[in-house]
């Protein structure tokens, strides 16, 4: 059997008829949640005992490299929950992954502009994280404007 009973318990897919643009933003969107908890789980983030609410004393590190602090964790929680309520539409699912990749871009900038040794790095920031801060942007940015594209019409 083929198509949708191939399988004895089929149910629909949710991702059926679904935009890209939506399905993309609704995975970056489970991404950052699931990184928010990460930062919390001791042997996936090293120091937990040295995890502060904020600034750059905070030496808690999410697989070893990425320096965290709980208001860093809370602001990828916030960034997931505003995600999923962005990506039920089209255009909030854009809005997300285009703003969203604005906004990492601005905090590249941050990272790179910031003594990470001073309390001007409240999330706090470290160079690994202002590597993936760049890459997340530039990546974000790329899905909102290639998977909101407008499908081509089939013909036939």
């Amino acid at each position: 059997m083929v198509g949708p009973m191939a399988h004895s318990r089929a149910r629909a897919n949710p991702a059926d008829g679904k935009p890209p643009v939506r399905r993309a933003a609704s995975a970056a969107s489970v991404l950052f949640l699931l990184v928010g908890v990460l930062g919390f789980v001791p042997g996936i983030t090293s120091g937990t005992d040295d995890l502060r609410f904020a600034g750059h004393t905070s030496g808690a590190f999410l697989f070893g490299a990425f320096q965290v602090s709980v208001l860093h964790n809370l602001v990828h929680l916030l960034f997931g929950v505003v995600g999923l309520a962005l990506a039920r539409t089209v255009g909030g699912a854009r809005t997300f992954l285009v703003g969203g990749g604005a906004v990492y871009l601005v905090l590249w900038l941050y990272g790179l502009a910031v003594d990470h040794d001073t309390g001007a790095n409240v999330l706090p920031v470290n160079p690994a994280d202002d590597w993936l801060h760049l890459g997340l942007g530039l990546g974000l940015i790329a899905l909102g404007l290639l998977t909101a594209r407008p499908r081509p019409a089939r013909s036939g």
